[in-house]
């Protein structure tokens, strides 16, 4: 859909390709660690790279680059045009072969006909599709880029919780390097519908007396866990099952399903 999510998602996404890194202490230290949480939990489902990975909301390619390291074969998708051309730019910084191509989650085919090993959506990404009726047609659209003895990861916030306590604002956490100083936070402004909420990132960057503050809005609606599970069994995916972050090492519980 080529007016895919323009409002406000696409935008959010799109300003935030350049910045993204920003919101992390040390993208590098995080595109490691990330892959390695990923690869321990497939190895812990017997299956070990090489093997055929679609991530299919990439981003600027913070899991698949570590992942590509680890000899997985990866092909990357995003809604995002720019997040797309910067994580094609990381890749060929560090000498790695993944094709990136500009995809809705909810209608992959039309990037791939190929199927996978495993296909992942990290980063709360599936928590963008805003009704049931687009969750159920991205659960439907992964499902079809699984061999049959493929599965499917996802990793969301968990929103069972932040649904009881509906917070506004993220801790703001502060990061030091050579450049100056940096404080990230975000405000979560909630609607009346108790799950759909607008979020407002902010990233102030510098030192001393030279401040910048960078903006960026988007939207989510809070996804509980049953409702991915049943929409995931809905595409046919099998064996759902939930990973919470003190087993995985991952800042996001973590869902996984099989085609078998």
């Amino acid at each position: 859909m080529r007016r895919r999510m323009r409002t406000p998602v696409l935008g959010f996404y799109d300003r935030l390709a350049h910045d993204y890194d920003l919101i992390y202490p040390d993208w590098e230290a995080a595109i490691a660690s990330q892959s390695r949480a990923i690869d321990r939990i497939i190895r812990g489902l017997g299956r070990t790279p090489p093997l055929d990975l679609l991530d299919c909301a990439c981003g600027i390619g913070t899991q698949s680059i570590g992942l590509a390291m680890l000899g997985y074969r990866l092909l990357g998708t995003d809604l995002s045009t720019r997040a797309i051309r910067r994580a094609r730019r990381e890749a060929r910084a560090r000498g790695l072969r993944i094709r990136f191509v500009e995809a809705d989650l909810r209608s992959l085919q039309k990037a791939t006909r190929d199927t996978f090993d495993v296909v992942i959506c990290c980063d709360n990404s599936l928590a963008h599709m805003m009704t049931s009726h687009d969750l159920a047609r991205a659960t439907q659209s992964i499902a079809a880029r699984l061999k049959p003895s493929g599965f499917f990861i996802a990793s969301i916030r968990d929103y069972d919780e932040l649904t009881e306590t509906h917070p506004v604002f993220t801790p703001p956490v502060r990061f030091r390097d050579p450049a100056g100083s940096r404080v990230v936070f975000q405000h979560w402004n909630w609607q009346r519908d108790g799950r759909t909420y607008d979020q407002h990132l902010f990233i102030i960057t510098g030192s001393g007396d030279q401040w910048a503050l960078r903006h960026y809005l988007g939207r989510s609606r809070a996804l509980l866990r049953g409702e991915l599970t049943e929409r995931l069994r809905d595409a046919g995916l099998k064996n759902v099952r939930w990973m919470m972050p003190e087993r995985t090492g991952y800042h996001q519980p973590i869902v996984i399903a099989g085609r078998a």
